[in-house]
């Protein structure tokens, strides 16, 4: 029977970090269009996370069910490491995706832009659908189409239109960066997953560019978002962003070096607070 402390790792914690990033980045730029809602702000805050964990448990319980969580380098999960039933996990996913949607039209009914529902339903289908279904698409190699879409415009630029009902070049430019650092997450769980992933026929987008050029892929992910971050901010404070290289290079520096297995733990959990630095950093140069 999983404990507390199973169902708390089959969460990932380590990931929430990038779930709240947009939103904060997204209420900085409504910010700075002059209207920002901190209760909306935490409604969306709550989608996120919500969203998150449900995507989280779902991959949990599809990869475990198709046995690609067999044999792993990372934590046992909960359906693969035969913790706790199936449908357990399944039933903790819709939940996940219950809440999120419940908060989603508390939110939008605030906004009263009843057609950002669609979005919302469009999330939740892609969330599940990423591993799960007959063809999933994560195993497809489209993962980070999905991640860049929901993680990065729609939950950084929905946050934002939410709040000031418009949004700015600045909010899409950090958006984009947030989409790229979400990737690089997506990206560097799979370098790590590489081997067992082959053997199970997974071909996420770190098995079809192969170890090497997924690694390159990583380090773009990690930089461009910088450069991103400078375009957004159009005076002398652009500069500010530069003070994101030092982490970028911790990030790197390992990979670089062809760290492997449970090596690149570290590397996972670091690339998620890494988007949340960027997101406040960014923020706050916005307001400046």
């Amino acid at each position: 029977m999983a404990t507390l402390s199973d169902w708390v790792e089959g969460a990932r914690l380590r990931t929430l970090p990038a779930a709240l990033a947009p939103v904060i980045l997204g209420t900085f730029a409504a910010h700075a269009l002059g209207s920002a809602s901190i209760p909306r702000a935490l409604l969306a805050a709550g989608v996120a996370l919500a969203l998150q964990i449900g995507v989280n448990f779902a991959n949990d319980y599809s990869d475990g069910v198709r046995g690609t969580d067999d044999v792993r380098t990372g934590p046992a999960r909960l359906t693969g490491g035969g913790k706790t039933a199936p449908r357990n996990v399944k039933i903790a996913a819709f939940a996940s995706f219950g809440i999120a949607g419940v908060l989603g039209l508390v939110l939008v009914a605030l906004t009263g832009q009843w057609w950002l529902l669609a979005l919302g339903v469009l999330a939740v289908l892609a969330a599940w659908f990423y591993t799960g279904g007959a063809r999933p698409y994560g195993y497809m190699g489209l993962g980070e189409v999905f991640v860049f879409v929901f993680f990065g415009l729609m939950a950084t630029a929905g946050t934002t239109y939410t709040q000031a009902g418009t949004t700015s070049l600045a909010t899409w430019l950090g958006a984009i960066g947030i989409g790229l650092i979400a990737c690089a997450i997506l990206m560097i769980n799979n370098i790590r997953d590489i081997p067992t992933d082959t053997e199970a026929g997974k071909k996420t987008l770190a098995v079809r560019l192969g170890d090497a050029r997924a690694r390159r892929a990583f380090e773009l992910m990690i930089l461009v978002p910088i450069v991103l971050g400078a375009l957004a901010v159009p005076t002398v404070w652009a500069l500010g962003v530069l003070l994101l290289l030092p982490l970028a290079w911790l990030l790197v520096r390992p990979v670089r070096k062809g760290a492997v297995g449970l090596e690149l733990i570290p590397v996972l959990r670091n690339t998620g607070f890494y988007e949340l630095v960027f997101a406040l950093l960014l923020g706050g140069l916005l307001l400046a």
